[in-house]
């Protein structure tokens, strides 16, 4: 654990310093293909760097963040794009913050005025909740062996989702303290979601869902719609994104397992993008004559979502044990923290004896 945890502080030292060199080509060299080409190195080097990690609790954040969202960051800057180019002359200490976290600052008030629920932060109860929610969790493990195997995976369904919302709250407080940053939310309580336009679009994962518009919605609609008409390139931009979330998805399970992709996580959300192509049209057909009431609606997005999680999203997660390996992992780093906490507690009790006797 402590050379994994010398590796870990090695990748992220790399990580601030290329983003101080990001930066400073930004000053230099305009937005194009100049710009790309100089940054190009950066980008190949963020898709390296979590392969320096083996444990799933380092490894999987660090692929999630820099591998996927912090080569799109980068992507988007160098044609003057994105969170790094929300500025012009934004400082290298918000720069690195915006690179390396999972946030994107409030550009306006239009979103929060289309939806009044993300005006205001959520309450800490409704934090707390999701924390006890979560040790709830991780204690029905221990009888994992006396559960059906389709409650664990719903169990996991519930794992993830708490935990990533937990995380980038977490990294959001961060950037907020730090950078003194208005942000926009990550999440609006997917749970709630009436279909998957709204879970996909409104409620689930928001600062991945506005990279992946900008880097390949909007560039795949825009050149395309010169070539089969609008709504062919709706449809290609829709099945095109879907496509590189799961590229991307499968990207963090290979570097957290070391095994091959098997491509059933891409198939996840190539179906959720047929059928969610599938639900606009029908929606734009009714025009609005008919509208399934959300007691309906809300139960059956969340089967859908469940049963074809558990059905693709999950077997490969299970196939390289990343729950075992992931309690494996806290035990140790545990027994980590208290040998160094130890060998602090035996250094300090033994200069205050010699002080003593002295």
């Amino acid at each position: 654990m402590e050379g994994e945890i010398r590796n870990f502080i090695a990748v992220w030292i790399t990580v601030m310093a290329s983003l101080c060199y990001c930066h400073a080509i930004g000053k230099f060299i305009s937005k194009g293909t100049s710009r790309l080409f100089t940054i190009l190195p950066i980008i190949f080097l963020f898709l390296y760097l979590p392969l320096r990690l083996t444990t799933i609790h380092l490894g999987a954040p660090t692929t999630f963040l820099i591998a996927w969202l912090g080569t799109f960051k980068l992507l988007l800057f160098a044609f003057g794009k994105g969170p790094l180019s929300s500025d012009s002359s934004i400082s290298l200490p918000r720069f690195i913050l915006l690179g390396c976290l999972p946030i994107k600052p409030q550009q306006s008030q239009s979103k929060e005025k289309q939806n009044p629920s993300l005006q205001t932060r959520k309450l800490p109860l409704n934090y707390a909740a999701k924390i006890m929610l979560l040790s709830v969790i991780l204690r029905i493990y221990k009888y994992k062996e006396q559960l059906h195997p389709k409650i664990i995976l719903v169990l996991y369904c519930l794992h993830i989702y708490v935990a990533l919302e937990l995380l980038l709250a977490i990294f959001a407080a961060l950037a907020r303290a730090l950078g003194r940053l208005e942000l926009e939310p990550q999440f609006d309580e997917p749970y709630l979601s009436t279909s998957l336009q709204d879970f996909w679009g409104r409620r689930w994962n928001l600062v991945v869902t506005g990279i992946l518009r900008s880097t390949v919605y909007d560039p795949v609609r825009s050149f395309s719609t010169r070539l089969i008409g609008r709504k062919g390139a709706q449809f290609l931009a829709t099945m095109a994104t879907f496509f590189v979330s799961g590229v991307m998805h499968e990207l963090i399970f290979c570097y957290s397992g070391r095994m091959k992709p098997t491509l059933e996580v891409t198939s996840f959300f190539l179906i959720h993008g047929v059928c969610l192509v599938l639900e606009i049209r029908m929606k734009k057909a009714l025009n609005g004559k008919f509208r399934v009431p959300p007691v309906v609606s809300t139960p059956a997005t969340l089967a859908f979502v469940v049963v074809t999680s558990l059905w693709l999203f999950f077997p490969p997660v299970l196939r390289f044990d990343a729950d075992v390996i992931a309690q494996r992992e806290a035990a140790a780093f545990l027994v980590f923290v208290k040998d160094v906490f130890g060998v602090s507690s035996i250094a300090s009790s033994n200069i205050t004896m010699k002080g003593s006797l002295g």
